[in-house]
């Protein structure tokens, strides 16, 4: 652990004794889970806590969480990056959102097995959820780790932001091509891409970029549009 406690001290991130127990813990859970079911191809010690736990938590570099206290993350999978920030920064309300509904009993396994509050795992498409009131619109941080382009994964997350909220997505080292295309998709979603954060995961070559899109406007009821279109046809 303590190359991990370093590099998140380098952060400006001092985890507590019970904060460190619980990343262990959901190293544990995340391991024997995915014995017999596809959580993540990522299963060494070491590896974990830098490509998944440092990774989430390098949100840091973008946004100053204390200012924050609600959390959608969408594509949430096996709980990147939500779970580690709830651990870090336990003030934070956060909901989680996956479309597997294997994935989301797993995430309230860890749930429960950390005793964590006001944090909740809910299983459905992002399309569907960002129509629901309560969902719309709430959120003053909406995070994603998924694998899919710009465009759409903005058309997925952008609704579910506050006016004035960020929406950052978490991406790879080469993203300007991305950026190009997803311009047009950002503005008629009501955002407004605020900066791009580039950084190398500590002790590695891994490049790593964080898209940041202020929502200045309302987002066009018509969107998302229904599931599975953002995917295929992104604006």
């Amino acid at each position: 652990m303590s190359k991990f406690l370093e590099n998140c001290e380098k952060m400006n991130l001092t985890l507590s004794t019970k904060q460190q127990k619980q990343f262990v813990r959901y190293y544990e859970l995340l391991v024997e889970w995915n014995a017999f079911m596809n959580l993540t191809g990522i299963t060494e010690f070491q590896e974990v806590l830098q490509k998944h736990f440092e990774d989430s938590l390098a949100v840091v570099k973008g946004t100053d969480l204390s200012d924050v206290k609600s959390v959608m993350d969408v594509g949430t999978g096996a709980g990147f990056p939500g779970l580690p920030l709830k651990i870090a920064f336990p003030h934070l309300k956060i909901v989680l959102l996956d479309s597997l509904g294997k994935r989301v009993k797993f995430l309230n396994h860890v749930i429960e097995e950390l005793q964590l509050e006001d944090i909740t795992a809910i299983h459905g498409r992002a399309e569907d959820f960002a129509r629901k009131e309560e969902y719309r619109e709430q959120f003053d941080l909406v995070v994603s780790r998924a694998v899919a382009n710009l465009s759409s994964l903005s058309e997925y997350c952008i609704p579910y932001t506050k006016i004035n909220g960020a929406f950052i997505s978490y991406k790879s080292g080469k993203i300007e091509e991305e950026l190009d295309q997803a311009k047009k998709s950002i503005f008629l979603l009501g955002g407004k891409l605020e900066n791009t954060v580039k950084f190398q995961l500590e002790g590695s070559d891994i490049e790593r970029s964080l898209v940041i899109i202020r929502k200045e406007r309302k987002t066009a009821k018509k969107y998302p549009r229904k599931a599975g279109i953002p995917a295929k046809e992104p604006l």
